[in-house]
């Protein structure tokens, strides 16, 4: 029976994890282009774009609050209901992408007060523009996105995102650098590229979800609902939690580049380089703990607490073996990526520096994206958002900040902050989940 779960693991999880492959190379691509073009403009895209991760990740997280609701309903084989589900949740996500631009413009305003080399701000306000511009297509693919993941069709994700990331990376060359007649726009042109592709994926799902015959039941659940105050209210009961402990999480990684940009703009930039390659192992984990998470929802629908607890386990073991795939080629090419990325030497030495914490908060990242996504399966969300606070707010940040100025340690200290964080939040999630399974939920 465990057998059965590796393999239905690995089945729903590699589609997502070939699509997060794909985000990968395309943030590899990103860096490799825009570093290549001014070292002045990959500092300026570490600060903007840990920013805005900080914003999608939040997005992300609230769309999350969907898998656990269509993963259930589609367990019990609640179709049409399903479909509706999906309709409250664009709804809810069309709302929050109205608030989070406003934050961000916020933001935006203000972005000269941050303490941030001067000379980068001319670099940093266009590009942060354009992204903002594309934020509330970002939502509304989350929301196609964890409703295809819930009812297991999850090779429609990883097509639509690959196929996203490579019109990004083509239109990464063509206006980074000018090529086909158009003209060299650097960092801007990244921006820009980025946006059509978020736009061009979100018509994807659209032409699938109302043009094919494969989701007319879900299409007749979508059309025949409404927008109700229940689902709605459950949507949001669920996805702001998740929404909160994912953007704490994130907000470790993001708050920390601004005492990066305190350091330099050397410093911004091997942050970005290492932010990069941590996306490697990130998003593959992320992959195989989405599937976590649908399939114990599935489960979880049915009323089968055994078989749930076995998924949890069977997806921390698959974690551990993604954990060794992703980090001994990275320690053994430790003094060579620097170089893919830039020719500053000085940058390429810090990045060789960076990847022991790095390395050191693996173990910890796994666990807690195997034991989050475990949680969300079985819609236990709310106690996550405060141990996100704990990990992050209360041991990650005010160690970064410990270990960096106090201890005179710079960029190297704030990422030895990390696995505390990382490590002390996988095992709250752990415990809990653990809790949870002995009293039967």
């Amino acid at each position: 029976m465990k057998q059965s779960h590796y393999k239905a693991l690995i089945s729903l999880g590699l589609p997502i994890v070939i699509g997060q492959i794909g985000v990968i190379i395309l943030g590899f691509a990103d860096t490799l282009m825009v570093g290549h073009h001014s070292t002045r403009e990959l500092a300026a895209a570490s600060f903007v774009n840990n920013m805005f991760t900080l914003a999608i990740i939040f997005s992300t997280g609230f769309a999350y609050g969907l898998t656990p609701v269509v993963g259930s309903l589609f367990g019990q084989g609640k179709r049409e209901e399903a479909g509706n589900a999906l309709k409250n949740s664009l709804a809810a996500n069309s709302l929050l992408a109205l608030v989070v631009c406003a934050v961000m413009f916020v933001l935006y305003m203000n972005i000269g007060r941050l303490g941030q080399p001067e000379e980068l701000l001319p670099f940093m306000r266009p590009y942060f523009l354009v992204l903002l511009a594309s934020l509330p297509f970002v939502l509304w693919f989350n929301g196609f996105k964890q409703f295809t993941d819930g009812i297991t069709d999850t090779k429609v994700s990883m097509w639509i995102l690959l196929g996203g990331n490579l019109l990004n990376i083509v239109g990464n060359y063509i206006l980074i650098y000018g090529k086909l007649g158009m003209p060299e726009l650097g960092l801007t042109g990244a921006g820009i590229s980025t946006l059509v592709s978020r736009i061009v994926m979100v018509v994807a799902y659209l032409v699938l979800f109302f043009g094919t015959s494969r989701y007319e039941v879900f299409r007749k659940g979508f059309n025949g609902g409404r927008v109700n105050r229940a689902d709605f209210a459950l949507l949001n009961r669920l996805g702001l939690p998740i929404a909160g402990q994912m953007g704490m999480e994130t907000a470790s990684f993001s708050l920390s580049a601004i005492m990066v940009g305190w350091l330099g703009s050397t410093e911004l930039a091997a942050h970005q380089v290492m932010l990069a390659v941590s996306q490697v192992c990130f998003m593959m984990y992320y992959g195989m703990g989405a599937a976590v998470s649908v399939r114990i929802s599935n489960f979880f629908g049915q009323q089968d607490i055994a078989a749930v607890k076995r998924i949890a386990y069977s997806g921390f073991h698959l974690m551990l073996c993604l954990l060794v795939i992703t980090c001994v080629p990275v320690f053994l090419l430790r003094n060579h990526i620097g170089g893919w990325f830039t020719d500053d030497a000085a940058v390429s030495v810090m990045v060789a520096q960076l990847i022991i914490p790095f390395l050191i908060y693996q173990f910890g990242d796994g666990l807690q994206i195997n034991f989050a996504n475990a949680l969300r399966g079985i819609a236990d969300v709310r106690p996550m958002m405060w141990f996100a606070f704990i990990a992050y707010f209360v041991i990650s940040l005010p160690a970064g900040y410990l270990f960096a100025f106090v201890c005179g340690w710079g960029i190297a200290g704030i990422w030895m902050a990390f696995p505390f964080g990382l490590t002390s939040a996988g095992v709250m999630y752990y415990l809990r989940f653990r809790y949870k399974i002995r009293k039967g939920m």
